[in-house]
């Protein structure tokens, strides 16, 4: 298993020598390894999910064995990245990802490479690692491309106030020495919104209607909660307190529902209640393992965040 770069979240551009900037696009991260023996997808958490973009596992046969990638599949409709459109892929069983990939072509946005022809890079700076991923992957054109990077703060600065119309969510800040942060936060992000995932201990309502989730904010807004909980659940004692969210949207609560029903309701029967603002107790069932889903945040409590989606269990 690959031990991901991960990225702290900023509130405002950095600017000095020695940074790089990129677009943070809004899709799956995604690890490439080419093997001898073929190539493997690798999502973050570790689970091999090859099978679910044969696309990008065909084009990725062109890289030389011994070569590993990082970065986020993404898929194009109507001019911008469709994060829905991503989870479709990802959830499709083998038979039909070979469908949805003619229909729904995903495509790669690398934006590191961790080892070339058996090297391992992942101690070379940033500076150099990125003129080898370009030299490996512009010859090759999609659906393998290197993500667009910048060292002029000003540009960023457009590509910040400019993208978003694109489904860019974001910039990526590096610094050109540094080495790949294997497992830590050694990267920044800058979003355009407060936006973090969260981990759903719990829902009101019913497994068919739910109405409103249980969740456990990460203090960063980085990392997945749903991971880095305990065994039991139990999220470790960085995040806050639980709270409940705002009324789920139709569509939401469509995911949710979905994914509780296909695993069989993923219910605690203990549950138990939290305080919801404007309401007060309220009883909620409780979920074992937790999801995760991202949230909207106000910069306090109030209003409660809003659930924008599911996340995938990869």
């Amino acid at each position: 298993m690959i031990r991901v770069a991960l990225a702290a979240a900023v509130r405002e551009l950095p600017r000095g020598a020695g940074l790089a900037y990129e677009p943070k696009f809004d899709g799956h991260r995604l690890v490439v390894r080419r093997t001898v023996e073929g190539v493997e997808l690798q999502a973050r958490s570790g689970r091999v999910v090859t099978s679910a973009f044969p696309d990008l596992a065909a084009a990725a046969r062109q890289l030389p064995a011994g070569t590993t990638l990082d970065g986020e599949v993404v898929v194009w409709h109507a001019g911008r990245t469709d994060f829905a459109l991503v989870q479709r892929r990802a959830a499709a069983t083998a038979a039909r990802a070979v469908v949805l990939a003619r229909s729904l072509p995903a495509s790669y946005a690398a934006f590191d490479v961790l080892e070339l022809a058996g090297l391992d890079l992942r101690a070379r700076p940033y500076e150099r690692r990125r003129a080898l991923l370009v030299d490996l992957l512009l010859p090759l054109g999609p659906p393998l491309q290197p993500v667009p990077m910048t060292t002029d703060p000003a540009l960023a600065a457009t590509w910040y106030e400019t993208l978003p119309a694109s489904g860019i969510e974001g910039l990526v800040i590096k610094r050109l020495e540094q080495a790949y942060p294997t497992g830590r936060r050694g990267w920044q992000k800058l979003r355009h919104t407060d936006t973090r995932d969260a981990a759903v201990i719990g829902y009101t309502g019913t497994v068919a209607r739910p109405l409103a989730l249980v969740l456990v904010l990460s203090g960063d807004g980085d990392g997945d909660p749903a991971l880095d909980a305990d065994p039991g659940g139990l999220p470790e004692a960085e995040f806050d307190a639980p709270l409940v969210s705002r009324p789920l949207a139709a569509g939401v609560r469509a995911e949710v529902a979905a994914v509780l029903a296909g695993a069989g309701g993923r219910g605690d029967p203990g549950g138990g209640t939290v305080t919801a603002i404007g309401v007060g107790e309220v009883a909620y069932r409780g979920v074992d393992p937790p999801l995760t889903v991202e949230v909207r945040c106000a910069s306090g409590r109030h209003p409660p965040p809003e659930v924008l989606r599911v996340r995938p269990p990869w």
